[in-house]
């Protein structure tokens, strides 16, 4: 069904070097699609992006989403029939560190996404990727809605939640029913797999400690999140897109993507399961863990609406989910050269495995 959708179809992608984006363009590579990117340059070495050789074959522009007019113009010579916005500064630390970037590139670069769609004149289908911290996270027990508040008390968070009303209030201004354009948020969040080298995350930073035989640092073990593979995600964000194009009452509606309720698991456990999977490995708690960044202890979303409206719902559980990370980190190691393969027949197991679970848009 996505091949049907995506075969020779122009399709533009922001954040294109980044982690997301990266194994984004590689799937849409493998579905004949004439891919854009958008972006900066890679923001770590090594990058997914890189070590793949995504640069091949595609139309490759580095431009900041901060720069309205340069983005516009790559929009307007692009003539996308797909747009996914996946740039983003992606780090809640980073966001301490220097808020204003944040939200100049989380909240302003939406709005640049938006009016550089508001530019096109002609049918157009937008899924922009937010992350479930743009929800006001109370630390219930019940995964959050679509319908509940948007906030957060760092600065990221708040930026994804202002960068959801930015979305909604530009698409009741701007895009009305019968729109050309139609537009869909995104949210979901914690996602491992291949190829993620960002600081101060926990499956890059298990990589890095062993493939040098040293000690990872558990800063909070007892944190439980809703871990999922990349590529879960993505096949809501490839779903969604090609729904929307189908029908206009997906227009202005946000979904939440990510694993079943039941899959949530603590840091300390990912790193058990993730070292079943290395040789040598050794982890140690740190013994005063850094309290002046917000790190929430429970997180988890509610994807019934996902589920109902687009047939969608994750499909690998958390052991398989975590073996086929460790699968690529492993390859990457041993013979970084042919990493791209890996890329692409990871790819091809995931959607094997959806469509042995009759799920619409792998078939």
């Amino acid at each position: 069904m996505l091949t049907d959708y995506f075969a020779d179809k122009s399709v533009l992608v922001t954040g294109h070097t980044g982690f997301k984006g990266s194994w984004l363009i590689a799937w849409l590579n493998q579905l004949g699609a004439k891919v854009t990117g958008v972006a900066l340059d890679p923001p770590t070495t090594p990058s997914h992006f890189m070590a793949a050789d995504m640069e091949d074959g595609i139309k490759d522009y580095r431009v900041d989403i901060r720069d309205r007019e340069a983005l516009s113009r790559v929009f307007l010579k692009t003539q996308p029939d797909f747009v996914f916005h996946l740039a983003a500064q992606a780090l809640v630390k980073s966001s301490y560190e220097d808020p204003i970037s944040t939200y100049e590139t989380n909240v302003l670069g939406t709005l640049h996404v938006l009016e550089a769609l508001r530019g096109l004149n002609r049918s157009c289908a937008a899924v922009i990727i937010t992350s479930d911290k743009c929800y006001d996270n109370v630390e219930w027990v019940w995964g959050y809605r679509e319908t509940d508040a948007m906030g957060g008390p760092d600065p990221y968070s708040a930026s994804k939640g202002a960068a959801e009303l930015v979305i909604r209030s530009h698409i009741k201004s701007y895009f009305p029913e019968g729109s050309k354009v139609r537009i869909a948020s995104a949210r979901a969040g914690n996602v491992i797999g291949g190829g993620d080298w960002a600081k101060d995350r926990i499956i890059p930073d298990c990589v890095k400690a062993w493939s040098e035989n040293v000690s990872v640092q558990l800063r909070y073990p007892n944190s439980t999140r809703p871990w999922q593979h990349v590529l879960e995600p993505l096949s809501g964000y490839l779903n969604l897109a090609t729904l929307l194009a189908t029908n206009p009452d997906l227009h202005g509606e946000p979904f939440n993507f990510g694993p079943q309720a039941q899959q949530n698991h603590s840091v300390a456990e990912l790193v058990q399961e993730m070292s079943r999977h290395w040789d040598q490995v050794s982890w140690n708690l740190l013994e005063q863990p850094d309290n002046t960044h917000h790190e929430s202890g429970l997180l988890k979303l509610n994807c019934d609406k996902a589920l109902h409206y687009l047939q969608w719902h994750a499909v690998m559980g958390f052991t398989d989910t975590v073996e086929m990370t460790a699968a690529w980190y492993r390859d990457f190691y041993h013979d970084p050269e042919s990493i791209a393969v890996t890329t692409r027949e990871q790819i091809s197991r995931y959607m094997d495995i959806a469509r042995e679970q009759g799920l619409p848009w792998a078939l």
